[in-house]
């Protein structure tokens, strides 16, 4: 049959699709970019925040319509979004064939035939499982890629849902990890994207000790170009690991460590690990012993606890450690989450504004870290050209594709997506830097 598949929210949800287009590529079913036409379509969902629901649902919706006009046969909705809402589902959205929850992408076959055969599957299997080793199709540029170490998440933050959808933290054996990680160096990927909820816990569940730091080592070996890490917490850094970091030149000095705040009342009803005294020595040791470091964080604001005083000493935070990148978020009471339950509530407009007013403060950071950058000469990615901007586009060390800025620039021969090139940077335009090629 012809399946089309649509992933939504983070990359790690992006690599379960990926896992489900191999298993169907293998079955002997044909893969298609368009839902139009298709015998199935399977929307692999987020179910993490307000905002990541209603996209799905109306991506659900808008798939619907082409049900009902001929153009699609049956929808298969799989992921958070079922996981966490799967009888909502089936009773609201009766367009919806069939449901799978998140420990059961390898259930995805059986389930479309059993979905084609006029049944409805239900398929919710443990989602503290060990984690099943799938193939891929990459669906990201030849020359970047994500790389899944590890599933689920044990820090139970108050405001977050994840544990309860994705299950407990588990590692991938550093022996799968790797044998992935070289399919797609062979392949030619040039920026291996380590990802998980978690990678600073990495090793703990399965050796005993963190193993983050020795399997970097290990990736450094293979043949990429550049490696990125997302999603540091800021309380499991080791020596080793800052050293590991420092020493390795494909691991790039841009790290993603989400702190949500700074208030130590804050970050007390939230569970969060540390105080801001410990945030505060982190990033000074990170920046003396990283050279060029590029921090990325996220960032909610109206939590429960965050008066007035408590929101100005994070964008007094925010002010004197200068992140250079980061995604701002207002809080949004999530159900079956210890926050909801909390009377120290702040108004949902209250939080919308604070989140406008961190964004400005970001915002003049990254005026004056893109600022700093000009006239120099970086090395950069090429992701392709943009007809649009007539110009070629990439990213260096400091943008990480989807969530940050990209690089325009000018050349007098041709550069292919995946070639790295010298740009000098001469300009900025929209936030985003623009420059030439430099050789």
């Amino acid at each position: 049959m012809k399946v089309a598949f649509i992933s939504l929210g983070c990359a790690k949800n992006l690599v379960n699709t990926e896992q489900m287009m191999a298993l169907c590529r293998d079955a002997g079913h044909t893969l298609q970019e368009e839902p139009a036409g298709a015998d199935a379509v399977v929307i692999n969902t987020c179910g993490f925040i307000d905002s990541a629901k209603e996209e799905a649902i109306d991506t659900i919706l808008s798939v619907a319509e082409l049900k009902s006009a001929g153009q699609v046969g049956k929808i298969l909705v799989t992921g958070c979004l079922t996981q966490r809402y799967r009888q909502e589902i089936l009773d609201e959205l009766p367009e919806v064939d069939g449901i799978m929850g998140t420990g059961s992408y390898g259930e995805i076959v059986p389930a479309l035939a059993e979905m084609m055969a006029g049944g409805t599957p239900r398929r919710f299997a443990d989602i503290h499982g060990m984690i099943d080793e799938f193939d891929r199709v990459l669906t990201t540029p030849g020359h970047y890629a994500y790389l899944r170490i590890a599933e689920g998440c044990d820090n139970r933050c108050a405001y977050c849902v994840i544990p309860s959808l994705r299950g407990r933290y588990r590692s991938r054996r550093m022996e799968d990890v790797l044998a992935e990680a070289k399919k797609l160096a062979d392949a030619g990927v040039k920026e291996c994207i380590v990802i998980a909820q978690d990678i600073t816990r990495y090793g703990i569940d399965l050796y005993g000790e963190r193993k983050l730091a020795a399997l970097l080592r290990e990736l450094c070996k293979l043949n990429f170009h550049w490696i990125r890490l997302h999603y540091l917490y800021p309380d499991e850094f080791t020596d080793e690991l800052i050293d590991t970091i420092a020493a390795e030149d494909k691991v790039l000095p841009y790290l993603d460590i989400p702190i949500q705040h700074c208030n130590d009342k804050v970050l007390k009803a939230m569970n969060r690990r540390g105080d801001k005294a410990e945030l505060l020595a982190l990033f000074r040791e990170l920046r003396a012993r990283i050279p060029g470091l590029v921090l990325r964080t996220s960032l909610i604001t109206g939590l429960p606890f965050e008066d007035e005083a408590a929101f100005e000493e994070l964008c007094d935070f925010l002010r004197e450690v200068r992140i250079e990148r980061a995604g701002v978020f207002p809080y949004s009471p999530e159900e079956g989450t210890p926050a909801a339950r909390m009377l120290n509530r702040v108004d949902t407009a209250e939080a919308e504004r604070r989140a406008e007013l961190v964004v400005d403060v970001q915002s003049r950071i990254m005026d004056d870290f893109n600022d700093s950058r000009m006239g120099t000469v970086v090395e950069v990615l090429c992701d392709g050209f943009d007809q649009q901007a007539m110009q070629f586009v990439g990213r260096s060390y400091a943008e990480s594709p989807d969530i940050d800025g990209r690089i325009y620039f000018t050349a007098d021969h041709e550069v292919e997506a995946g070639e790295f090139v010298p740009v000098r940077i001469t300009g900025a335009m929209d936030g985003e830097l623009t420059g030439q090629l430099a050789e």
